[in-house]
């Protein structure tokens, strides 16, 4: 008898959950949040109970109660970093997601997984965004007060590298791979035998532009902007996540619309998000000193064939490309939890 499994992941518009039976996927429901209705005051104390109760509500409309579920996966929120792994939702990690420095919706899903669970069913997150498995020498941004750090893709990055290792009949913990997920946010990732050694910060900072992200922009420029007295701080972040990007070029951070009406103004800013891909990912092939197995494009902007093949070209002679488009987070949390179930994997403390 496998085990029912219910996945939550909240974004910042949306909660999106899942029912598993072992691997086969029962149920699915993405439940969205107009921000003219999401309630207003302490961001966990009424966003929690009000994700909850629809949580609730949904599992009850397709007659499905928690005494049905054997084990809680919820996405991973902006904890402290750690070591890739499933990891127990216990006190400690609770009380850190309630009181991040940054409010996020990730932040949300575990807090709600262990209300739902009322100690009852085992509740755990899976390679949250804050997966740190840095070499020492990355870590050197150039000066002294500042220190690169890891925020990334971790869940699709590991969980597409183990799709592809499976694929061949070969270990990921034996294979040197460069991950490239190209979503809102664009992460580059060198994984050395298993453990991603270098990677671009993606979360507001680092690397290439995406579709509303500014990746790195010129940083002298960036805080004679920021000191200009024309804008205020909440303005100039949003120059860099938000209202950077194909945003800032085009106006607009959808991709199937952009092409859908080409021209050459934007077939320009494409290429040119392509080339910077690119760039990162000849950055990771050093990183690895050559030795590159095959190197993954994944996520939702890997869909267009004219992104994915300008990418192609570019990077080719370094390593085979394949190409895994899409991100079913759902389905890696609900297979990194029957790992757990199956002792096939220890699950960590988190502390």
């Amino acid at each position: 008898m496998h085990p029912k499994t219910l996945v939550i992941n909240t974004g910042s518009t949306t909660t999106k959950i899942a029912i598993f039976e072992g691997g086969k996927q029962l149920l699915f429901e993405k439940i969205a949040h107009k921000t003219s209705i999401l309630p207003q005051g302490d961001f966990f104390s009424t966003q929690v109970d009000f994700r909850k109760q629809l949580i609730q509500k949904t599992l009850s409309q397709h007659n499905i109660s928690m005494a049905q579920i054997d084990l809680i996966m919820c996405r991973g929120g902006l904890i402290k970093p750690v070591a890739s792994g499933v990891y127990v939702v216990n006190d400690k990690m609770l009380s850190d997601l309630k009181n991040a420095q940054k409010q996020h919706a990730s932040n949300l899903a575990a807090v709600i997984g262990a209300r739902l669970s009322e100690g009852n069913i085992p509740v755990y997150i899976a390679d949250p965004v804050v997966v740190d498995e840095l070499q020492d020498v990355a870590r050197f941004a150039g000066h002294k007060d500042f220190e690169r750090i890891s925020i990334f893709h971790a869940l699709n990055h590991k969980a597409v590298a183990r799709r592809y290792a499976s694929s061949i009949g070969i270990r990921y913990e034996s294979l040197n791979l460069i991950v490239a997920h190209l979503g809102g946010g664009i992460s580059v990732g060198a994984h050395k035998k298993g453990r991603v050694v270098d990677v671009n910060q993606a979360l507001d900072g680092e690397g290439p532009f995406s579709p509303e992200r500014s990746g790195t922009l010129p940083a002298g420029d960036l805080v004679r902007m920021a000191y200009s007295g024309d804008y205020t701080k909440e303005e100039m972040l949003q120059k860099i996540v938000g209202k950077g990007g194909l945003v800032s070029y085009l106006n607009s951070n959808n991709i199937q619309d952009i092409t859908a009406g080409l021209d050459d103004e934007k077939r320009m800013v494409l290429s040119a998000m392509s080339y910077q891909i690119s760039k990162a990912i000849g950055e990771m092939a050093v990183v690895l000193q050559g030795d590159v197995d095959a190197i993954i494009l994944t996520g939702g902007v890997a869909h267009n064939k004219m992104i994915a093949s300008d990418i192609q070209k570019q990077v080719s002679f370094l390593a085979p490309v394949k190409v895994f488009p899409g991100e079913d987070e759902m389905k890696a949390l609900a297979m990194n939890g029957l790992l757990v179930w199956y002792k096939d994997l220890e699950p960590k403390k988190y502390s």
